[in-house]
């Protein structure tokens, strides 16, 4: 038998409960209120899910590895349904790194073990050692601040050294989206080699290219607030101008006004207005004052 399908032999042989299967239930403690100590991931998964059993041994190698930096919780979607169905997992694997109660990273797909590990090592803030992780820190400390030219020439001489920086290739194509040069940035983002496309990096600058995308097919800010003020229940044109005011850089508004649409009807355009949200907290970055404080109040209403 698997160490997927022998889920309690695995998590008995694991010291100090480093890993367990949780449900529907449990998931309240053993991931939310547990990632307040150290990060957790859930990993989902299902038994008929073939790519479930080559990740899961390695997740469950890669956590005893840490010896406590992270702990592994399992759930099986097929039993417990609920808690992916609400976080909008759509395929299997999938892996959600929580930290502070709140999601912060994660990847889809059977990786192989090192990315695994760099992926553990990015969540513990040990991903990227010496001078280049200081360079790539002040590269996004720029780019947070609006200066995309001075982030491009840092991220620039990280990738003089490492043409396949995951890291500075997802900057530079930030550093495209920010000055309004989407070719320029998908064609960077063309650049990242196919095996490291799920890398946290580079699925929040592909968010943030499709929201770029997305808010060039919106009307002006100005007529679609009046539209909400004529109709509170215009839920397209609620969600319409939270994409607006996201271009504006109007974070907070964006997420207030797709929140108060999860608020009066969840189901709303296929549960357009949480998924708008996840897009928008993962082209933000995790640290982003807008995606703190976005996630507190969704997980207010989704965990409530």
């Amino acid at each position: 038998m698997s160490m997927l399908q022998n889920g309690g032999t695995a998590a008995a042989a694991a010291p100090d409960g480093l890993i367990k299967d949780v449900t529907t239930q449990s998931f309240m403690k053993d991931v939310i209120e547990e990632s307040k100590r150290q990060p957790v991931l859930i990993d989902f998964w299902a038994p008929w899910c073939g790519p479930c059993k080559q990740l899961t041994p390695v997740l469950e190698k890669v956590v005893k590895a840490a010896k406590g930096k992270v702990k592994l919780c399992k759930m099986n979607i097929d039993e417990h349904p609920a808690i992916p169905g609400q976080m909008g997992i759509q395929s299997i694997p999938a892996v959600i790194a929580f930290v502070n109660g709140q999601p912060a990273d994660g990847f889809m797909g059977a990786l192989p073990e090192n990315q695994v590990m760099a992926f553990l090592e990015r969540l513990t803030k040990g991903a990227v050692g010496g001078e280049a992780k200081d360079l790539l820190k002040a590269a996004d400390a720029a780019l947070v601040e609006g200066n995309a030219a001075e982030a491009a020439q840092i991220y620039a001489e990280v990738l003089a050294e490492d043409r396949e920086n995951v890291h500075a290739l997802a900057g530079m194509a930030r550093c495209y989206i920010e000055t309004g040069a989407i070719e320029q940035a998908k064609q960077t983002l063309a650049l990242v080699p196919e095996a490291k496309r799920n890398e946290a990096p580079v699925a929040a600058a592909r968010a943030a290219l499709e929201v770029a995308e997305q808010a060039s097919n919106v009307g002006p800010v100005a007529e679609l607030e009046h539209k909400v003020l004529t109709n509170a229940l215009d839920h397209q044109a609620r969600f319409d101008l939270a994409v607006a005011l996201n271009a504006k850089g109007r974070r907070m508004e964006a997420v207030d006004h797709l929140i108060e649409i999860v608020k009066r009807d969840r189901k709303w355009n296929d549960d357009g207005a949480r998924k708008q949200l996840v897009q928008f907290f993962e082209a933000w970055g995790a640290t982003d004052e807008a995606t703190i404080a976005g996630r507190k109040k969704l997980s207010s209403i989704l965990f409530s």
